[in-house]
């Protein structure tokens, strides 16, 4: 099998049911999700299996949702059977609650970076946040877009900010507050006590 093919050559490519130019608004979501996987796999390199097993579990699951979520956005087909479901939305949700819970407290905003991890686990978040935007544009402009992908690359962006928190704190890095932040989160008073 060869990796070219030359089908591309013309500023086209295939999606599952027919061809589109490269910078269709479905190649700019999908392809976004792709850079976001290669990220979350960047990150899963960085984080120490001893400390961060549930992480590297977490971070498994997602990169296999990723690849659901793209799938299904370069999914043209006239019947369309989708594979990302609500449940790995709620499953986000479950996560970012008890990771929130060891999360050391936050005020103020705070700078990407820290621990090698957190620095690529932020930028995840901001390609995260890069697909949403883009998927949003494609369900403004388009019919039959499964609107999931949308809410699991919002609750993905916010689980990405969770975990690089959790990266620096588990490893005694602290987050760097940005300076002229005025106090944006309120404190949970039963975590100070």
């Amino acid at each position: 099998m060869k990796i070219y093919t030359r089908t591309g050559d013309k500023g086209k490519t295939s999606l599952i049911g027919g061809r589109v130019d490269k910078d269709s608004l479905r190649v700019e979501a999908y392809g976004t999700m792709d850079e976001l996987n290669s990220f979350v796999g960047k990150a899963m390199t960085e984080l120490d299996p001893a400390i961060f097993a549930d992480i590297l579990a977490d971070l498994e699951a997602i990169q296999n949702e990723l690849f659901d979520g793209g799938g299904d956005l370069a999914n043209v087909m006239k019947e369309r059977h989708y594979k990302l479901s609500e449940e790995p939305v709620e499953v986000l949700e479950q996560r970012i609650d008890v990771l929130m819970e060891e999360a050391p407290p936050l005020e103020k905003f705070i700078l990407p970076g820290g621990s090698p991890a957190a620095a690529t686990l932020h930028i995840a978040r901001t390609v995260a946040r890069r697909a949403e935007r883009q998927t949003v544009t494609l369900l403004k402009a388009e019919e039959d877009v499964p609107s999931v992908v949308q809410r699991y690359l919002n609750r993905l962006s916010d689980y990405l900010f969770v975990a690089a928190r959790i990266a620096n704190s588990r490893v005694n890095v602290p987050d760097n507050e940005y300076v002229r932040s005025a106090k944006v989160f309120k404190t949970d008073k039963k975590k100070e006590d």
